[in-house]
């Protein structure tokens, strides 16, 4: 049993309580408690840092089973508490895919065993992940899923997509949708625009993702199924996004810090540590999803935290798998380029992390409210750094942020009252 902690001196910036403010937080037994139960607490001292409710990433690629030699569920939830995230969704498309309740019960008890941080496992949409027959939803929900999703790819076949939704909806589970077109997308590796074509590389067109964006809402409208909309990208989906939000539709989406603050000139600088999918594209493509963060209608980001080994990606654009690294870098892009500009307020940003994600996923509150699970994110908002991807705890180092200098940074998180992070704050 843990002893009974009172967290002083910080600020504590809690939304949905709007609470922001210096004030004290008890904690006992893993759980947010009032200040008059504990007994004999030890008090530790955190003035200068910011408290906030556990963060969560929505997409994450623990790589485990399978791929272990990219990642597993030791190093990725290692990354995760040294981002921030307290919760991670992690995503089926591992080999194999989580497609049964068999695969969902084994990973959680690896989490359990393992992790330092809460694994969410979501659910394959198709047996396989090949895009034709519905997997045993039922059965998986009973294992714990909170979401189902084909991430790395989509159902091509709408009338399959339909089905997915009718059944999902009748469960009350929510479809995460990687939306590409691949009839569309292939064999593009980056976006269709100026650099792909100084770079002689062949692109993927903005209309690959906004031809499932499209059908998604058409699908959610007709079957009532919450969907929600993977890394958007293109000006034209936060437009569709923004107009099903405003029909009532049952409808939300998230994006990667990677679209938030890098384009498709980023290829010429990074190389193969800026292909991602679906690809970075052009300035006013940026300039939408900021919009889209600014207004409300995105209301989550969210990582797509993708590990490949540094031989993987050495293959060159066309053989080198899509995605980065990003559960370490995440969190101080966004206290940089969003709140310390004035875009966002700390409050607004705490929530992109915290509330979006449990509202999709059907979580309780995420606030520090007494009884409530105490996961705390612990932040140092002014201190500068550099970005170092050789020291991230992820076994997968390919990111184009090394070197960054950014404002504001992760000092750790507390994951049911449990410590993980920088050694000297009495925690």
């Amino acid at each position: 049993m843990q002893q009974d902690m009172v967290l002083c001196g910080a600020r504590v910036v809690d939304p949905v309580n709007g609470i922001d403010e210096i004030r004290e937080i008890g904690i006992r037994d893993g759980r947010f408690a009032a200040l008059e139960s504990l007994k004999s607490p030890r008090r530790v001292d955190l003035r200068g840092l910011v408290l906030a409710p556990g963060f969560i990433d929505l997409h994450v690629h623990l790589r485990e089973p399978g791929q272990t030699h990219k990642e597993d569920i030791g190093s990725a939830t290692r990354a995760a508490a040294a981002g921030g995230f307290t919760t991670v969704l992690a995503m089926p498309n591992t080999a194999p895919p989580i497609d049964t309740a068999e695969r969902v019960q084994a990973v959680r008890q690896a989490a359990a065993e393992r992790g330092v941080v809460h694994v969410l496992q979501a659910g394959a949409l198709t047996l396989g992940r090949a895009g034709k027959e519905l997997a045993g939803y039922a059965s998986m929900q009973a294992a714990g899923v909170p979401a189902l999703t084909d991430d790395g790819s989509t159902p091509q076949d709408s009338a399959v997509m339909r089905a997915a939704m009718q059944a999902a909806a009748a469960l009350g589970l929510p479809i995460v949708d990687h939306c590409e077109d691949i009839g569309l997308s292939k064999p593009g590796v980056m976006h269709a625009g100026a650099t792909a074509a100084l770079l002689q590389l062949p692109g993927q067109p903005r209309s690959a993702e906004e031809a499932i964006v499209t059908r998604d809402i058409a699908l959610a409208r007709e079957t009532g199924c919450r969907v929600h909309l993977q890394h958007l990208s293109t000006a034209g989906a936060v437009q569709e996004l923004r107009a099903a939000r405003q029909e009532g539709l049952p409808v939300s989406g998230e994006v990667a810090p990677h679209h938030l603050f890098l384009t498709d000139a980023a290829a010429a600088v990074y190389g193969v540590n800026a292909k991602m999918a679906p690809p970075l594209r052009e300035e006013s493509d940026r300039q939408a999803l900021l919009a889209g963060v600014l207004d409300g209608t995105i209301a989550c980001i969210a990582t797509d935290h993708a590990p490949h080994t540094a031989a993987e990606k050495a293959a060159g654009w066309l053989e080198a798998p899509f995605g980065i690294v990003g559960l370490e870098a995440a969190v101080p892009l966004c206290l940089t380029g969003l709140y310390h500009t004035g875009f966002l307020s700390l409050s607004r940003l705490v929530s992109l992390f915290t509330q979006g994600p449990r509202e999709l996923l059907g979580l309780p509150v995420g606030a520090m409210t007494i009884g409530a699970v105490a996961d705390v994110t612990v932040l140092d908002l002014d201190a500068p750094h550099r970005l170092k991807v050789a020291e991230f705890a992820s076994r997968s180092h390919n990111c184009p942020y090394d070197g960054w200098a950014c404002r504001g940074k992760v000092v750790g998180v507390l994951v049911q009252g449990k410590w993980t992070g920088a050694a000297g704050y009495g925690l």
